[in-house]
């Protein structure tokens, strides 16, 4: 059972991507964090006795430390914020915990580059907006934003189908890889590929809403 400061990675997983998820700060020495060079998803990493620097930063929210393995280091920063008054717990077990536990980890580099931009990584290994076990990307985003619907269900699955190359899943499957690889041959930028790709699925999630049972001659 987790102590009343600290927050497990099962609690801590159904958090991330949503309004309700704290700040997560990342404070792994250097020398620990250079052999496993990964962060959990929306973690930053800050020095351990830049305490100053993180309070501020943090302008009161709310946060989770973590470390290594969840012991003395966390323990201590979490603490110093607390007594600035900021609601700080901890991960139980650290990243150690959060790893064994086979949840999504982003590759610092990808993290450096996103920081740089502004941006959040997508669709990468390891990260918390990619594929998870036999499901896509596509998957995730409809768990992680609680949607549920039956047309949606329906293009998920086709979705999935022509992204982890399982055509069984669904006959249209086929057809949305042929389309999505036509328009990788058609546009070099990522931002009028997406674009043109939008309308696409624009039309399967209309065909899944209330075509499904229309046929060439109907």
């Amino acid at each position: 059972m987790a102590a009343f400061n600290e927050i497990t990675p099962a609690q801590l997983t159904r958090l991330i991507g949503t309004p309700a998820c704290p700040v997560l700060v990342d404070v792994c020495i250097d020398s620990d964090f250079a052999d496993d060079p990964y962060l959990i998803p929306t973690a930053k990493r800050y020095a351990c006795n830049d305490i100053n620097i993180l309070a501020h930063d943090l302008n009161r929210r709310g946060t989770v430390v973590i470390c290594q393995k969840g012991k003395k280091l966390s323990h201590e920063v979490a603490a110093q914020l607390r007594a600035a008054g900021i609601n700080a717990q901890l991960l139980q077990g650290g990243n150690h915990a959060w790893r064994e536990a086979k949840l999504p980890r982003v590759p610092a580099e990808v993290v450096a580059v996103a920081d740089r931009f502004g941006a959040t990584p997508f669709d990468i290994e390891d990260g918390y907006w990619g594929h998870r076990g036999d499901q896509c990307t596509f998957d995730t985003m409809i768990g992680a934003f609680g949607l549920s619907h039956p047309a949606l269900d329906a293009l998920a699955t086709v979705v999935r189908a022509a992204d982890t190359d399982r055509h069984d899943l669904a006959p249209q499957a086929a057809g949305l890889l042929a389309m999505s690889v036509g328009l990788s041959r058609l546009y070099r930028d990522d931002t009028q590929q997406l674009n043109a790709g939008m309308g696409i699925y624009d039309a399967l999630y209309r065909w899944a809403r209330d075509g499904q049972d229309e046929t060439h001659d109907g």
